[in-house]
């Protein structure tokens, strides 16, 4: 099983606000770093985004892959790599948990697996990096959204 890198982070917004502003795939160039272009290619009878087209550019990593995503209720969606050109495997998820206060805390999941060679301390970093700045991001859009 492969190892997985993971942070958290707390957003003052109500869960509903912060899964929002996930599943907002088309906006995600605006605030995330990472990602160039965002197309959702296939929605589930909800509407909800079953797989999306995303066009990376994570300094060592730049990408256009596709991603599946998987949704349970409104507290955690996570997803898995369909077809990229750097990657062998991308495993991710965020989960949300109402703190009671108006807030949400929000655990980043991340597993990362490339096809070329790289020590696993440097992808363990690459993955700390990619969390870090898309939870910073994602807090930032919610809470500005929010006020």
């Amino acid at each position: 099983m492969a190892e997985h890198t993971s942070s958290n982070i707390t957003i003052e917004a109500a869960p509903a606000d912060v899964m929002e502003v996930i599943a907002d795939f088309a906006r995600y160039p605006e605030w995330t770093g990472e990602v160039k272009e965002a197309e959702v290619v296939a929605t589930d009878g909800r509407g909800r985004a079953e797989q999306v087209r995303l066009v990376m550019d994570a300094g060592a990593i730049k990408d256009d892959q596709t991603l599946a995503y998987t949704w349970q209720g409104g507290s955690e969606v996570s997803w898995t790599l369909v077809k990229s050109q750097m990657l062998r495997s991308l495993d991710g998820s965020y989960a949300l948990r109402d703190r009671g206060d108006g807030s949400t805390e929000v655990t980043y999941t991340l597993t990362v697996d490339v096809k070329i060679p790289m020590l696993g301390m440097i992808k363990r970093k690459a993955e700390k990096v990619i969390i870090d700045r898309a939870l910073a991001g994602l807090k930032k859009r919610v809470e500005s959204r929010a006020a």
